[in-house]
């Protein structure tokens, strides 16, 4: 590592800097330990020696990929392969995200340019072309830093390299694009931290091209497989999308797979969040929509009204209804089919205003009153089917045995866990079905030379209590981690021990340990269920 010696009057340094990290400067004086510098943006700071770091001056402005060429190893000189952070500047910025700017970073060297999720993008793609391999994208971070927004930079991006112009018809790229709304509406939902990244950009966000270069998608995807058993069905939406290329390096076809939509938040929700997006949606269509479903203010279903947040600031659902009705004509899905998946929405939210009494029988209940009628009625002419026999599958528990088939009552309290389970079947199902409409209306090329994968994964939280939902989707986040802390800081540091580097060791949290301890019990539990 480069000392104090290295740092003289007229040198050129690295400093530190509240807001740029890092930024250089020239050393005008040094008084004992004190080092007076005056900086490239014209301020003049006072720093300790031991904070202070000689720069290259022949090093290139955005680093280097072989740190042997660096003349000084140090944290302001140093680059860990293709990682972006991204950091929210609290507001929107059009200018840094528009076309002219995807101009400036199609084909230009990594860390020619400043730091951007173009030239994240741009180097998988230049790969994916030059090498012939297929990469793949991971965007991780804290639940709100925006990586369904950094997705949808990243797909625009590749889109824009990969698109074809003056093609009839809606082409794949803007299929891809379009799917975003759709999913975003079905699968999102504002929660404690965000109110989805759909409306927040990035507050920390980390692109990684994992094994300091790149991880073929299919490994990826069996590595996500891998995490997924152990956190089945309890997570929030994630999704990883397979771009796929021809031989030119055109889009040819593409694939959403989604991941663990999190099913209880169909029923149960805590303030101030709220349920899943298309619900407030639909309660703000127009009024002939509204007319149709029976719908009303959102405060009057109680799959909704167990938070008191009802809107978002800055978002009109009546809109953003009708943009994701645009959106899915974009995408493929029929008027016909939007009208049938609008009812199924309207009928879950009718489905949860019905409540049961006791029955005359022990351990049996009934709907409780005409206004729970209403609602079950309308959810059996939503649902197109027979209003007894809705009836009866909420307040009957049927069990088929070898030698019989058993009919057994519910008590009030069970037959609201028969009526939940159910609209959170039926909105998961709905949920697929959407995915695998938009799968097949986008098509996918059986003959793609390669593709390009971006996983969009839910994001880590931490509460004062957290419920097992969180802590499953804490743990799959953990994984994660420990595969970027595996290629970025241990086998980096194994290296520099094997080759006797004088380097300090970097400090990093290190959940092996509890990771370790978690899985141990998981497979335990599989094997004495086996």
């Amino acid at each position: 590592m480069a000392g104090p010696d290295n740092v003289i009057v007229g040198s050129h340094v690295w400093v530190e800097d509240p807001s740029l990290a890092w930024i250089d400067g020239e050393v005008l004086r040094i008084n004992g330990e004190e080092v007076h510098a005056q900086t490239t943006n014209g301020k003049k700071v006072v720093a300790n020696i031991s904070k202070v770091f000689p720069k290259d001056t022949e090093a290139p402005p955005g680093g280097v990929d072989d740190m042997t060429k660096l003349s000084y190893l140090h944290e302001p000189g140093t680059y860990t392969g293709n990682i972006l952070i991204a950091v929210n500047p609290f507001q929107r910025l059009p200018h840094l995200y528009d076309t002219h700017m995807m101009e400036q970073y199609k084909g230009a060297a990594f860390g020619e340019l400043s730091p951007h999720v173009f030239a994240v993008a741009d180097v998988a793609y230049r790969a994916m072309v030059n090498e012939g391999k297929s990469n793949s994208i991971l965007v991780s971070g804290e639940s709100g830093a925006g990586k369904t927004e950094t997705t949808k930079m990243l797909m625009r991006y590749l889109a824009h390299l990969g698109g074809r112009s003056g093609v009839e018809g809606r082409t794949v790229e803007q299929q891809v694009l379009e799917s975003n709304p759709v999913l975003e509406a079905f699968g999102n939902a504002k929660t404690v931290r965000n109110n989805n990244s759909r409306w927040v950009i990035a507050v920390y966000s980390t692109l990684l091209f994992m094994n300091v270069g790149f991880l073929s998608s299919t490994c990826l995807e069996e590595f996500i497989f891998l995490v997924f058993t152990l956190v089945s069905q309890c997570s929030r939406f994630g999704k990883f999308v397979e771009i796929q290329f021809d031989k030119s390096g055109r889009i040819s076809g593409a694939a959403v797979r989604t991941y663990l939509l999190e099913r209880s938040r169909v029923c149960q929700i805590s303030n101030p969040e709220r349920n899943y997006h298309c619900f407030y949606l639909l309660c703000a269509a127009p009024p002939e929509d509204r007319e149709k479903y029976k719908l009303g203010d959102p405060k009057s279903f109680h799959y909704l009204n167990q938070s008191n947040c009802y809107a978002l600031d800055g978002v009109d659902d009546a809109h953003e209804y009708l943009e994701t009705r645009r959106a899915m004509d974009i995408v493929g899905i029929s008027e016909e089919e939007q009208v049938a998946i609008f009812r199924v929405v309207a009928a879950i939210l009718h489905l949860g205003n019905i409540e049961f009494a006791k029955g005359q029988e022990i351990d049996s209940s009934v709907i409780k009153d005409e206004k729970s009628r209403f609602h079950l009625n309308m959810t059996a002419e939503l649902l197109e089917c027979d209003a007894k026999s809705l009836e009866d599958a909420l307040i009957k528990r049927v069990m088929v045995t070898p030698e019989e088939v058993i009919t057994r009552t519910l008590d009030p309290v069970a037959a609201l866990g028969s009526r939940d389970a159910l609209a959170k079947t039926i909105y998961s199902r709905l949920f697929d079905w959407i995915v695998d409409t938009i799968n097949n209306s986008i098509g996918q090329d059986p003959n793609s030379k390669s593709l390009i994968g971006v996983l969009d994964i839910y994001g880590f939280e931490s509460f004062k209590h957290n419920s097992f939902e969180q802590f499953c989707i804490n743990f799959t986040n953990e994984k994660l981690q420990q595969h970027f802390n595996q290629h970025v800081f241990k086998m980096e540091q194994e290296e520099y021990t094997k080759e006797e580097i004088n380097w300090s060791y970097i400090e990093f949290v290190d959940n092996q340990d509890v990771l370790d301890l978690i899985e141990k019990v998981y497979y335990h539990l599989l094997a004495a269920l086996c």
